[in-house]
């Protein structure tokens, strides 16, 4: 995969999540402001429905009290009689339809005593109905006549309603007089809010107070206080012309918290998928990169293989070539310093297929890794004599100074040796001039320490920081520069943590490396 493609799927890939969790978010909000507007409205129908229920109580209160008891007033005061005629001819079925109605109004003086003002005027009103529909033979002939009718249909009966609507004006005079107090009380404004608000599917504490013009009366839930925008109001106590002195206020405490808990199922999901989507494409970009690493990791390393192969292949091709030259087949001495470079060589190569697969065994944990009671002292030492006569060659020098009191660690003494020697090798491969190296030992309560100093090129942060994953080398601008396949540290590292131990490095640049292991010991 190329480069600018992998950057342009990452782009788009990054712009997809953006608008999809924008997308949500957004639906979220307006999900939140569509309840907290339904919400409104639900509390606002359930208000003005509790303060119609409580004039209307109050109300047939009023009539139920007064209007039984007109007849112990003053007599008639007088009738009024209103009639109303509609008459309609089918020419068709030749028949007349005729309506009638008749209201008489009876008008009494109830007296003062049942009222806390003045006597006033109570009417009673009737009403008569009759329909009639009759054959019309006046319009087969010139004769005037007139049929009996084929159907009548009559009703009477005494009008309430419209006896009560003749006593709104006396009721609200009377009514305005009362304390409030006196008119409506907190348990029925509590029972009453509280039927409504549930029938509304509002399930919540509220808390009420009666204000009348701007100031808190005796009617309220507990401590009340209204505040600014957060309360709901409506009119109390109405007249017929809708004017009121008092106002009902209404707030919830929990309003917020009701709002989320009754959309909590879709935020959950909502956040719940943006979630999976996020962690979906993290985990996808992860093993893009990831992907693309080791893409890079692998060639590197099939290329520091293939030059790690092929010096010694063309040394060992250049020494059998030399074998059969007849000159130098019959004198032995070359002959047996071919071979022994064809020895040194072949071993390199089987060196290097052994870090591979014991990388690859220490993976899969099928790594023999048997302990038992070791001195790092001699460990150490074992390992100097592998690389010393190297470090010799180059001009160096490896120092030690074992000031380690207490040296034994449960540990398996061939791979303990193998980690030091990487760890020299590493110094050999990265010191420019000659290898200089100390090897440092010292205890503390619980532990013994390693140190593996050199004075080579050094390393930066970043190069601290990857050191010990798998395959991963410094590039030194020519990365073949330097033998080795990125293995070497990784297995230390490996080998170490199987030990219960910690391994960490040092480093400046153009000064050194130093590298720390601790044991712990028996």
């Amino acid at each position: 995969m190329g480069k600018r493609i992998f950057i342009l799927i990452i782009i788009l890939m990054s712009i997809s999540l953006i608008g999809i969790i924008t997308v949500q978010v957004f639906w979220i909000k307006n999900t939140i402001q569509i309840t907290e507007q339904q919400f409104t409205s639900n509390v606002r129908f359930a208000l003005a429905k509790v303060s119609e229920d409580i004039r209307q109580r109050e109300f047939d209160e009023f009539y139920e009290k007064y209007a039984d008891n007109y007849k112990e007033g003053d007599l008639v005061k007088g009738s009024d009689v209103r009639n109303f005629i509609f008459e309609k001819i089918d020419t068709i079925n030749n028949e007349r339809f005729t309506y009638s109605q008749s209201i008489i109004e009876q008008n009494y003086k109830v007296p003062a005593e049942f009222f806390d003002n003045d006597s006033i005027n109570f009417s009673e009103i009737f009403s008569k109905e009759e329909i009639s529909i009759v054959k019309d033979n006046i319009l087969d002939s010139n004769i005037e006549s007139l049929d009996s009718p084929e159907e009548r249909i009559t009703k009477m009966g005494r009008l309430k309603e419209a006896e009560k609507s003749l006593l709104v004006q006396s009721f609200d005079v009377s009514r305005s007089k009362m304390p409030v107090h006196q008119r409506v009380s907190n348990r029925e404004i509590t029972y009453r809010l509280d039927r409504e608000l549930k029938s509304k599917g509002i399930d919540t504490d509220f808390k009420y107070g009666i204000y009348s013009n701007g100031l808190a009366t005796q009617v309220k839930s507990g401590y009340f206080r209204k505040e600014a925008g957060k309360s709901y109001v409506v009119p109390m106590f109405a007249d017929a012309e809708g004017n009121s002195e008092y106002q009902l206020y209404v707030t919830f405490p929990a309003k917020h918290d009701f709002i989320l808990s009754s959309i909590f199922k879709i935020l959950f999901l909502s956040a719940f998928f943006i979630l999976i989507i996020i962690l979906a494409f993290v985990t996808a970009l992860y093993q893009l990169i990831r992907q693309k690493q080791i893409s890079e990791i692998k060639t590197d390393f099939i290329n520091n293989m293939t030059h790690e192969f092929k010096t010694p292949i063309a040394t060992i091709n250049l020494a059998l070539d030399a074998i059969k030259n007849p000159k130098i087949i019959g004198e032995q001495e070359k002959v047996l310093r071919y071979v022994k470079m064809i020895r040194d060589e072949n071993k390199r190569m089987n060196a290097q297929v052994e870090n591979v697969l014991r990388i690859s065994k220490l993976e899969k944990n099928q790594l023999d890794v048997r302990k038992e009671a070791v001195d790092v002292h001699e460990i150490i030492e074992e390992a100097i004599t592998h690389v010393e006569l190297l470090v010799r060659d180059k001009g160096g020098y490896i120092k030690t100074n074992l000031k380690a009191a207490f040296t034994e660690i449960l540990g398996n003494q061939f791979h303990l040796t193998n980690i030091v020697v990487n760890m020299l090798d590493n110094a050999i491969k990265y010191s420019e001039d000659a290898p200089k190296i100390d090897i440092i030992t010292e205890n503390t309560a619980k532990y013994i320490i390693i140190k593996v100093k050199d004075k080579g090129i050094g390393m930066n942060k970043n190069v601290q920081k990857n050191v010990f994953k798998k395959f991963y080398r410094e590039e030194t601008g020519n990365i073949h520069n330097v033998k080795g396949h990125g293995l070497g540290l990784s297995y230390v590292k490996k080998i170490v943590e199987i030990h219960q131990g910690e391994i960490f490095v040092e480093s400046e640049k153009g000064i050194g490396s130093t590298f720390t292991v601790k044991l712990p010991l028996i």
